[in-house]
């Protein structure tokens, strides 16, 4: 039998986990990317989980929520790394530090 307490440690962990990413891995966009999504994912666990085990439906609205502001920003963001990547040959943080108006 899974409790609140396994899922609790599930999203804890992933979220740790993209935490970690994000601050180890400075250098490559698609993979802040994906470290973002894991860490919203690791949050809509926790709803859904707090909202299953409480008997409310509150949590899973906030899901749908979350979802498409994932989706946009997965949308937005690879579509910014394109452009990026045409006019610099490269999706490299530590060289695309430098903005010209």
């Amino acid at each position: 039998m899974l409790t609140l307490t396994h899922f609790l440690t599930l999203g804890a962990l992933l979220f740790s986990l993209s935490v970690a990413g994000i601050f180890l891995n400075r250098k490559n966009v698609i993979i802040l990317l994906m470290c973002i999504e894991l860490m919203l994912l690791a949050v809509n666990m926790n709803f859904v989980a707090f909202s299953r085990f409480l008997g409310n439906l509150d949590g899973q609205v906030f899901v749908f929520f979350i979802l498409t502001v994932a989706a946009a920003e997965a949308a937005i963001g690879l579509a910014i790394l394109v452009v990026l990547f045409r006019n610099r040959q490269t999706i490299n943080v530590t060289e695309l530090d430098d903005l010209k108006g």
